[in-house]
């Protein structure tokens, strides 16, 4: 920060004494979110166009909010840097290839450890512990029990000592504990590793979203999480034909072919959590490290990716990457009932499909197909849930709509929901389960939306950091219930379970259409509060609000 001048004089300085249009302060919020509603950026000719720091007197006092924040980043904040859609688009391609590529790889070492039960499942892994399918479900429940307890934790921890830490350490330990598994001895010892994994994913997922928030703007950020989901099925996909190949070890040196699993793939991860460490840079403006002298960018490139993203969102600078969430704090993001109906969301919206693909394996089974059948049957739902998730999440940011697109996600489910509840053939047609299993879990998953939707409606880093794990543990809950559905009195048609299930789809699309009504409500309140302001009232808000986050007048709720 250059201390000697105003961000004023910078201001004058920087655009070489060349005019510009001062928006006016009754059509640009502060935080530049009611503006940026109206069309999507990429479609925008000008970047600059809703630049909320035309205003010197907005750029001042945002300075010293950073300054005040010690962002890491404050030293290449710029108000009047311009730069080209190409530049821009250029960045950005780099920034996929050095920031969403290594997430989707971190998020392969996940899903590799927390999915690769269902495929030991299917070699007789129950049998062979002497484990029941209630046992299995209670396994299950203890891993997400966990996994929801460490959520919040984990976000805290991360917060404090930076994301890019505390990440490759929580991959590298889980992964010691994914390849204990093949040392399995029964229920004590199956409940043990599902407790620790559960503890040690716990809180990844949104840790990951807060890292990338630091790269992306909040429209291209659900996009990137699309992509960041996808690797969610081309994992499914790769560890299908692993676990084809690797359960025929079964007999090798004495053991069975799920313990080789484990621990194949759990050494796997344990390279991905190592790599980390040297992948993950704490934001744009330290990249160059003794193992990576030149850095990713070049200096220009850093101011862009800094300024673009605080155009986007500028309460993005309000803290320090390595800045501890005071209790405070933690108390006021929990309490921001606005968010609530989000959480709520993602309580119930995606516990339907959770049964159904925990028991696909054993499903299948059932229906008589061989373990190495099994495991490649589960590949083509994957391919088609890659896809539907990309066009979904797509189709939302074309539209720039949200609720209305996610519902189709439940839309998609119903039928399906409705055919093994009602179907009198289901388990007696094999071919004919089969397909109805595989069409409902290719359904068009709308987490990355959903993750994008809390990021953006949090507009505050502190909100964002406690949102983003309040929402996941929110997940955690509904895949709680989802694994407890079906129950070994219910099988194998499952009709009560069923029944449940048919009964959430309903309440999902009830909850999409009512949280959509709930935002535009609450929009129109404050439109009304804000036009009914002079200008100078308007000003006077802007100069002396303690209203943070999502509770400031200006604020508008994305939906």
């Amino acid at each position: 920060m250059d201390t000697d001048k105003t961000i004023t004089q910078r201001l004058v300085d920087g655009n070489n004494g060349r005019s510009y249009t001062e928006p006016s302060k009754d059509d640009i919020a502060v935080n530049g979110s009611y503006q940026g509603e109206t069309e999507p950026y990429e479609e925008s000719l000008d970047p600059h166009a809703n630049n909320p720091f035309a205003d010197p007197e907005v750029a001042e006092r945002y300075a010293l909010i950073y300054e005040k924040a010690q962002y890491e980043c404050r030293h290449v904040f710029d108000p009047t840097m311009t730069w080209t859609p190409e530049e821009e688009k250029a960045l950005v391609r780099k920034l996929d290839m050095r920031v969403c590529l290594w997430a989707c790889v971190m998020f392969f070492g996940l899903q590799v450890d927390r999915g690769n039960l269902i495929q030991a499942v299917s070699d007789n892994l129950l049998d062979d512990l002497n484990l029941s399918s209630n046992d299995y479900n209670t396994g299950n429940t203890i891993f997400y029990i966990s996994f929801l307890l460490s959520e919040l934790p984990s976000q805290l921890v991360s917060k404090k000592i930076g994301p890019d830490r505390w990440i490759p350490l929580q991959i590298s330990l889980w992964s010691i504990v994914a390849t204990a598994q093949a040392g399995l001895t029964g229920r004590s010892s199956f409940y043990a590793t599902r407790a620790l994994l559960g503890i040690l994913e716990g809180g990844f997922i949104p840790d990951i979203v807060l890292w990338l928030s630091y790269f992306y703007t909040s429209r291209e950020l659900p996009t990137r999480l699309s992509i960041f989901w996808t690797t969610l099925s081309l994992t499914t996909i790769i560890t299908s034909f692993m676990a084809f190949g690797i359960l025929h070890m079964r007999g090798v040196l004495g053991w069975e072919g799920w313990r080789w699993l484990f621990l194949i793939e759990g050494l796997i991860t344990l390279l991905v959590g190592l790599f980390s460490f040297f992948r993950m840079p704490a934001s744009a403006v330290e990249t160059k490290k003794w193992f990576r002298p030149k850095g990713w960018f070049t200096d220009r490139e850093v101011r862009i990716v800094v300024n673009r993203i605080l155009r986007d969102d500028p309460s993005k600078g309000d803290m320090h990457n390595r800045q501890a969430i005071t209790p405070g704090r933690l108390w006021n993001s929990l309490r921001d009932y606005d968010l609530w109906p989000i959480y709520l969301l993602g309580l119930i919206v995606y516990t339907p499909v959770v049964p159904v693909s925990s028991y696909i394996t054993l499903t299948l089974k059932g229906l008589g197909f061989s373990t190495f059948t099994t495991n490649l049957l589960t590949i083509p739902h994957s391919v088609c849930h890659i896809i539907l998730l990309l066009l979904l999440t797509r189709l939302s940011e074309t539209l720039n709509e949200r609720a209305l697109t996610s519902t189709l996600q439940s839309l998609w489910m119903l039928p399906c929901v409705a055919a093994l509840r009602f179907w009198s053939g289901i388990m007696d047609n094999a071919w004919g389960t089969y397909a109805v299993v595989i069409v409902l879990l290719s359904y068009p998953y709308c987490h990355a939306i959903l993750v994008g939707w809390i990021s953006k409606n949090s507009n505050n880093v502190g909100t964002r950091t406690v949102s983003a794990a309040v929402y996941n543990m929110c997940v955690q809950v509904g895949n709680i219930i989802g694994n407890n559905v079906y129950r070994a009195d219910d099988k194998p048609k499952y009709r009560r379970g069923n029944t449940v299930l048919l009964a959430l789809n309903f309440l999902a699309i009830f909850l999409f259409l009512g949280t959509k009504a709930y935002y535009v409500f609450r929009n129109r309140y404050r439109e009304r509060a804000w036009v009914a302001m002079s200008a100078e009232e308007r000003q006077n808000y802007l100069d002396t609000t303690s209203d943070t986050g999502s509770k400031r007048l200006d604020f508008r709720f994305a939906h």
